[in-house]
Formats: structure tokens, C-alpha cells, sequence
């Protein structure tokens, strides 16, 4: 009996040192990592192949490495915010490309719209999340343009864990009301110049809604922290403490 309550508080199998090394060659973002936060996120991220079912869809296959990259591309905002950070979802859906989804709303007059969205990811806020493998290669393929979509759609699945889903994940009180705070008056001001034509230094589609606001500097911070220090400093630095320094 203590046998097998050992055997089930046991950890996850730690992945192949050879998956993992051929990750770090393939990933720049793993590339730049320490020793010590390496070894975290190969920890993560063995945890998220253990607890998500990784399903290709579309005639799209993985091989084990492929699946370890989204593992850790996954993790990567986790590496200060911990394990805690995988819960409330069991499923990573991959299409081959963009994927559209159907769309609906009734208005304030009682109508219905129904539209198609074309999407590279999605973050369901009690379900899946999806991605484009496609969009996961660009982003490999152009580290520093600003974009990386598996860390756009786990910004989302951080925001939801405290049930609001706001562009605030769980904090201490303190650093949230100084996070809402700070990211409030950048919002805003993006928001204002971005209606009045002004061309802004990060992608406008951080002006949709505060939620799409720290999904897109999440992006910035792992693939353009320069830009995002430059434009937004204050936000930047909540940043660097959310989810640590790159490099």
C-alpha cells in the first residue's frame, strides 16, 4: 500500500535527454536560458506531456520531438508561476494552418450575426487550447519579430485562473492593484493612438481588449523585449518579474 501511494505521488518521467538537447538546439528561446531555469522547464514541461493530451488534427502528425517543442513552448510563461499555471484544462489541439471557427452575437436590437474567424490560436477559458503548427514554425523561424503564439494563448489560460478573464492573472494584492494599475494607463494610451490612426511600436491588436493587451506583451516579452522595455516600461518590468528575465 505505501508502495503504490509512493509510486503515485511520483513525479512525472523526466523527457529524453536527447528530445530535450535537440529542443534547446531548435528553440532560441530555450537557447538563452541558465542552467537552473533550463532544468525547470524541462520539469514543466515533462509535467505538461504527462497531464495534456496533445491531438493534431487535419491529417497533421507529430513526432516525439515536435511534441516536446509545444511542451516547452507552453511552459515557457511558466517558469516563475510554476505547474500551478496547467490547471483547469486537459487538451492541446493542433491544426496543420490558420483554422476557422463560427462566430455569434445578438445585438442590442435582439438580431444575431453569425461570422467565421480565421484564427492561429485559441484559449478556451474551461477547455482546449489551440494552435496553428504553422504559426509555431513562423514563430521559430523569427524569434525576435515580436510573435509567438503558444505563449499568446497560455497569457490567456494565466489570465483565467482567478475566473475574470481582464489581462490580470492571479497576484498578490498588493502587486495586482500596482499591475491593473499599470497596465490600465498603457492600454489606454495605446487604445487612444491607435484610434487616431497613430502608428503604434507593438501590434494593435493589443488594443482589442485589456485580455488581448497582456496576451500581446506577453509576446513581446519573450520575443522583442527591447521593443516592449522602450514602449512600455512599466509594464515591461511587471513583466520581468511575472515571468523573469530573458536571457
Amino acid at each position: 500500500m505505501f508502495g503504490l501511494i509512493r509510486r503515485l505521488r511520483r513525479g512525472p518521467a523526466p523527457i529524453d535527454p536527447a528530445l530535450w538537447q535537440a529542443a534547446r538546439h531548435d528553440l532560441p528561446w530555450l537557447r538563452a536560458l541558465d542552467p537552473a531555469r533550463d532544468a525547470t522547464l524541462a520539469a514543466l514541461a515533462a509535467r505538461f506531456l504527462a497531464d495534456k493530451t496533445i491531438t493534431p488534427l487535419g491529417g497533421l502528425t507529430l513526432d516525439p520531438g515536435q511534441r516536446v517543442q509545444l511542451a516547452a513552448l507552453c511552459c515557457l510563461p511558466l517558469l516563475r508561476f510554476g505547474a500551478e499555471g496547467l490547471h483547469g484544462w486537459a487538451q492541446l489541439l493542433v491544426y496543420p494552418d490558420a483554422f476557422r471557427v463560427e462566430r455569434s452575437h445578438v445585438d442590442a436590437a435582439g438580431v444575431l450575426h453569425q461570422w467565421d474567424d480565421e484564427l492561429i490560436g485559441e484559449a478556451w477559458e474551461a477547455g482546449p487550447l489551440i494552435l496553428s503548427w504553422a504559426d509555431v514554425q513562423a514563430d521559430i523561424a523569427d524569434p525576435g519579430a515580436g510573435y509567438c503564439v503558444a505563449v499568446h494563448e497560455m497569457a490567456h489560460k494565466l489570465d483565467a485562473l482567478d475566473g475574470v478573464l481582464d489581462g490580470t492573472p492571479p497576484l498578490p494584492r498588493a502587486w495586482q492593484r500596482e499591475w491593473a494599475r499599470d497596465f490600465q494607463q498603457a492600454y489606454d494610451a495605446l487604445v487612444r493612438s491607435v484610434d487616431r490612426g497613430r502608428r503604434s511600436a507593438i501590434d494593435p491588436y493589443a488594443a482589442e481588449a485589456p485580455e488581448e493587451f497582456f496576451a500581446v506583451v506577453s509576446e513581446y516579452h519573450f520575443s522583442d523585449p527591447r521593443t516592449l522595455k522602450h514602449a512600455m516600461p512599466q509594464v515591461a518590468a511587471h513583466l520581468d518579474r511575472f515571468y523573469g528575465p530573458i536571457g
